[in-house]
Parts: C-alpha cells; sequence; structure tokens
C-alpha cells in the first residue's frame, strides 16, 4: 500500500507538495514511484523559470516509462534537488524526503486550496 503522509497537498497527477511559508516543497508520491518502478533519470527545471499549475515542470524517467512531473502550483523555480543527478533512484527510496525535485516561490499560496489533502488523495488511489 502507498504511503500517503498528512500534512502536504497532493495532486490527481500523482504530486506532492509541502507547503513552508511563501513556498512548496514539490515531488512525485509514493504511489506514482511505485507505478513507474525503478527511476533511472530525473529531468530538472531550470532555476528561475516561471511556472503555472498545472503546466509540465520536468520528467521523471523509469526502466518503464517516462512521465511529465505537473507544477501543482504556480510560482518560481528557486531551488532544485541536484542530488537527484546522481542518484535519481532516490525518488523511489525516499519520494517524501531526499527524494523532492524542486522548491517553488509560489506566486499565489491560496492556490494550495485546490489541492488534494491526504484523505481526498487516499480515495483517489484507493489506499
Amino acid at each position: 500500500m502507498s504511503e500517503v503522509p498528512d500534512g502536504l497537498r497532493y495532486t490527481k497527477d500523482h504530486e506532492w507538495a509541502k507547503l513552508e511559508g511563501g513556498r512548496a516543497r514539490i515531488g512525485v508520491t509514493d504511489h506514482a514511484q511505485r507505478e513507474l518502478t525503478d527511476v533511472v533519470y530525473v529531468e530538472l527545471p531550470a532555476v528561475g523559470k516561471a511556472v503555472r499549475a498545472g503546466e509540465p515542470l520536468g520528467a521523471v524517467e523509469s526502466v518503464k516509462a517516462v512521465s511529465e512531473i505537473f507544477a501543482p502550483l504556480s510560482g518560481k523555480v528557486v531551488a532544485v534537488n541536484k542530488d537527484l543527478e546522481d542518484a535519481p533512484e532516490t525518488v523511489n527510496k525516499d519520494p517524501y524526503g531526499e527524494g523532492w525535485i524542486v522548491l517553488l516561490e509560489l506566486a499565489d499560496p491560496a492556490e494550495a486550496d485546490r489541492l488534494l489533502d491526504a484523505s481526498s488523495y487516499r480515495a483517489l488511489i484507493g489506499a
């Protein structure tokens, strides 16, 4: 069964967002990494890139498929997890911790209200 921590926000596309003041740390959910299987490459966006909620932010490539990562919130990329360049499998090992992908400076923190809470995401994935 997939892990779905409380206190995060989720998208129907299986990204998570951890709100940190006016910023949000973004990654793919445990459910997503299980579906992808072994992650072999993570395409990171450029720092400084402006993104809108729902737009592609990067991609995760596994031995099985390539999946786009969609921005759950609008904002500007202020940091990326460079460790994933050498260790993309971290997304599988620790999707909610060391496997984070990007940190956004939020354009509108209220957008987070449109994302799923943990119980709604659990219902979505049947967990």
